[in-house]
């Protein structure tokens, strides 16, 4: 969103007071009631920055959010998740007239100090994806969710003594284990949107493999691909995994033998010219990923149409 402005927020108790809350219990986790948080309107777009992590399930939010590249074909929950330093945007709707409910989690990075999270939370392939797919929940989703949310709100409520962070702990644990249960779910539920994102991935493939950009920049990397599809390079290889067992590296990959078969079946190109034509630096590199692919040198393969 070029030209919007961004906020960086770097506390909790900072974000508190931005949304005119009153201060947080604990300085390095909340849960907040999304229908407390007073709707200030705002005419511009506008880019924010936590410092922290924030989950979230939200309805009314009376803006469209930058955040989440397919349609939201789902009435029920919206699940978010935002990691420290992703960028997220919103576009405020003056028409919008909504009733806010919901929640948010804000956990500061420090919390998870000398816990288990502390080194498997960014193992959770979501907070990659949080800025391009949201977890669309169903109701007995979201009852589970809930469930999870109210028993870290009554532990962060309670005098906080030596057991509190590691029982909360347990429980964000617990959200974060049936939200990776949930998106597998969605992979298989949003199958025809799924395959819509297969049949994109197949053209632009075509079409970067037919023009000059293999020979001018070199085989598509899988960053490239997925910003071109406007899906994070996490999201799409674990799509593409469970849809085709394969993921967006071995599609590129079958791509390119695919190309390397049909010149090397039909024009009098030798493999050193071929390999260039397919953005290889080195014959070698070429010969060696086409072995490795059909079991075959590209000599040998041409040699079987003699």
């Amino acid at each position: 969103m070029a030209g919007s402005q961004t906020r960086r927020v770097k506390s909790i108790s900072e974000f508190h007071s931005f949304k005119g809350l009153p201060q947080p219990e604990h300085p390095l986790i909340s849960v907040i009631d999304y229908g407390a948080i007073a709707c200030i309107p705002e005419n511009h777009a506008s880019n924010y920055v936590f410092d922290f992590y924030n989950i979230a399930v939200k309805r009314g939010v009376g803006a469209k959010l930058k955040y989440g590249q397919q349609a939201y074909d789902f009435d029920n929950g919206v699940m978010f998740f935002v990691s420290p330093d992703q960028v997220f945007g919103i576009e405020p709707n003056p028409d919008a007239n909504v009733k806010r409910s919901g929640w948010m989690l804000l956990i500061h990075p420090d919390f998870f100090w000398n816990t288990s999270l502390a080194q498997t939370i960014k193992q959770h392939e979501f907070f990659d994806y949080s800025v391009n797919e949201a977890l669309f929940l169903s109701d007995k989703e979201e009852a589970t969710i809930n469930g999870i949310l109210q028993n870290i709100r009554q532990e962060c409520s309670a005098n906080i003594d030596k057991f509190s962070q590691g029982i909360i702990v347990s429980h964000i644990e617990a959200l974060l284990n049936y939200s990776e249960r949930f998106y597998h779910r969605q992979f298989i539920t949003r199958n025809m949107a799924n395959h819509k994102i297969l049949d994109r991935l197949e053209k632009l493939l075509t079409s970067y493999f037919n023009s000059d950009d293999l020979v001018i920049k070199g085989l598509p990397t899988v960053t490239y691909v997925a910003d071109a599809l406007n899906i994070s390079p996490k999201y799409l290889s674990s799509l593409l995994k469970n849809l085709t067992g394969q993921n967006t590296q071995q599609h590129i990959h079958n791509k390119l033998i695919e190309k390397a078969k049909e010149r090397l079946s039909t024009t009098p190109l030798s493999v050193s010219e071929i390999a260039y034509t397919l953005g290889f630096e080195h014959s070698q590199s070429f010969s060696k990923l086409f072995k490795s692919k059909t079991n075959l040198s590209p000599l040998e393969f041409r040699g079987s149409f003699a």
